[in-house]
């Protein structure tokens, strides 16, 4: 074997372990593969083979998703961050899913788009990266409204931002920062999404529901505020009408509680009784499907509502950057 097939196994090795198993054309130059040992390798039935470009697999079989995001960062050069779909899995945030994997690149770096992977040059590559191993996302906040500005309907951006929310992923802040110092193309329904979520609106179920009352000409709730009776903490519920006592619950909760949860929701059921609130209750389905008999219970609930006296409860608005997910569970 001549000096040139004799790459540096060690520092072969340390990249392959570092980058999952894959590497670029210049790094095995770098080892010293020659034009000749890398052909070698990538030749059909070979070790190695192309993902993208000028980036290599060193084993056969299917990639991994990591790998997948470990080439396209490895295509897109130093410095390349994911965003889009892929940082939001990352982040556990629910999106639509992408075979496409978006990568941002500084603005003078030339390079087109490959494969599975979409690159966007832009001035704002971020400073602050998650990194995962040798992978790097975008934020929370960014990873959203990078994703959003792609979308036409405003009830999946919703869904999103308001899952981003919900989780305790970002704020509501940091969003709104986010769609200012980002491309105003594409920002409108990012711009109403946050409005309805920093107004109370958690899922894409409660969305569809303030549509529906808007709509209908009914007066709008207030989104996941929280009844006091006092100091005594009552419920936090999706739709509260404080003048008339009649809360709105969409119920997409799962079926399987474990016993703590399970006796919060006794508990909880309990002081909503005690203190004569009325909830309605709804499917997403049935908000989606049945838009008009909704109505018609929601109308004639109301209606009925108004003779009773004043409840003595005291109603606390949503907050849209308070973390509420353990009061939601009582």
């Amino acid at each position: 074997m001549t000096a040139s097939n004799r790459p540096s196994r060690g520092a072969l090795d340390q990249i392959l372990q570092r980058q999952l198993d894959l590497i670029t054309r210049a790094q095995a130059r770098a080892v010293g593969l020659t034009n000749h040992a890398l052909q070698h390798r990538l030749r059909p039935g070979g070790p190695w083979h192309s993902l993208l470009p000028g980036v290599y697999m060193t084993h056969a079989g299917t990639p991994t998703y990591g790998q997948e995001e470990m080439a396209a960062l490895l295509y897109a050069g130093p410095g390349s961050v994911i965003t889009g779909s892929a940082a939001l899995r990352c982040h556990h945030i629910r999106g639509a899913p992408s075979e496409l994997i978006d990568v941002l690149v500084p603005m003078t770096r030339q390079r087109r788009d490959a494969s599975f992977t979409r690159l966007h040059r832009t001035t704002r590559v971020p400073e602050r990266v998650w990194s995962f191993g040798p992978l790097r996302y975008a934020l929370p906040a960014r990873a959203v409204a990078d994703t959003v500005r792609a979308m036409t309907s405003l009830r999946d951006v919703r869904a999103i931002v308001a899952d981003a929310v919900q989780r305790g992923r970002c704020q509501v802040r940091q969003l709104a920062e986010e769609l200012a110092a980002g491309p105003k193309v594409g920002s409108a329904l990012l711009r109403e999404a946050l409005t309805d979520v920093a107004g109370g609106i958690r899922s894409a179920a409660e969305g569809d529901l303030k549509d529906l009352l808007a709509r209908s000409g009914l007066p709008m709730p207030l989104f996941n505020a929280m009844v006091f009776a006092g100091q005594e903490f009552v419920a936090q519920l999706d739709g509260w009408w404080p003048e008339f006592g009649v809360g709105l619950e969409v119920d997409s909760r799962e079926w399987h509680m474990s016993p703590e949860d399970h006796a919060n929701t006794l508990a909880r059921g309990r002081r909503i009784g005690i203190h004569q609130i009325i909830v309605l209750r709804f499917t997403p389905k049935q908000i989606r499907a049945e838009p008009r008999k909704v109505i018609e219970e929601i109308q004639r609930t109301l209606e009925g509502a108004r003779s009773r006296p004043p409840l003595n409860l005291r109603t606390v608005p949503a907050s849209p950057d308070r973390n509420d997910v353990a009061l939601r569970r009582l």
